[in-house]
């Protein structure tokens, strides 16, 4: 096992959007990231399993899955894939002025697989996307498979407000996992609110205090580290901003109800 987790690269420095059919050569990956980009998979055909994070998911096409950036996964495929894989850098909705594309995309990125009812048009929405160039016309593309994957899965709201970009932003600061902070404040404070009324605006959109969200973000990232790399405690600790080990190892517990350690050898 190594000391850090793996973090793969697969689209081009300057570009924002790729999309490409799946690799059929692919069966068995080691656990890794991605490389600041959101990466949806859509398999039409293939089976086994797909780890994203500690849960694994039976592969029964047709199906998407979703990979945040701070997510960790891994394939382990018995029979030939066949689908596409979109690559999705944040510059991309940063150029983007749709607000009704980016709270698609906001609803698509809390979940990590969805079983298909039907394809529909998914199918001809990720080969056009393959060869589009346009940025407007990728946007309009892009919206439309949004819209259609969630309306495959369940109904599609289309409800949207100012509290749903702040949570959007929230998680988008969340994501950073490379400087999680079990601090209410400091994300209040990025995000141009009051410690209160980003807890109101939790506990209204996701029935939770920011308290209960940040806390899913650090215990997520803990995990990931424990299971995926050979760090001690103390280090994974000090990596997610707890100054005490002791405090870090309750704080765990308590979410939990295990200790790092007892994580680490199940």
């Amino acid at each position: 096992m190594k000391n850090s987790i793996s973090i793969k690269t697969k689209i081009e420095a300057a570009a924002l959007l790729k999309v490409a059919p799946f690799r059929k050569e692919i069966r068995k990956t080691e656990p890794h990231k991605h490389n600041s980009y959101f990466e949806i998979i859509y398999l039409r055909e293939g089976n086994g399993f797909h780890t994203i994070d500690h849960t694994s998911f039976s592969i029964k096409p047709p199906t998407v899955f979703f990979v945040r950036k701070e997510q960790v996964h891994h394939w382990d495929m018995t029979d030939t894939p066949d689908g596409f894989v979109l690559l999705l850098k944040k510059g991309f909705l940063d150029q983007s002025m749709d607000s009704e594309l980016k709270s698609l995309l906001s609803k698509l990125s809390e979940l990590s697989c969805i079983y298909l009812k039907e394809i529909g048009s998914i199918d001809t929405l990720f080969q056009l996307l393959t060869t589009e160039k346009d940025f407007t016309v990728t946007e309009g593309l892009l919206k439309a498979l949004f819209a259609k994957i969630l309306i495959s899965a369940k109904p599609l709201t289309n409800k949207t407000s100012k509290t749903d970009d702040v949570i959007t932003v929230f998680r988008e600061l969340l994501n950073q996992t490379n400087d999680l902070r079990n601090n209410v404040a400091h994300y209040a404070e990025k995000l141009h609110r009051t410690p209160q009324n980003l807890n109101a605006i939790c506990r209204k959109t996701l029935s939770q205090s920011a308290a209960e969200v940040i806390a899913e973000h650090i215990i997520s990232e803990a995990k990931r580290q424990l299971i995926y790399t050979e760090g001690s405690v103390s280090e994974i600790a000090y990596s997610l901003n707890f100054n005490d080990t002791s405090h870090f190892v309750k704080y765990f517990k308590r979410h939990t109800g295990l200790t790092p350690q007892t994580l680490r050898k199940t």
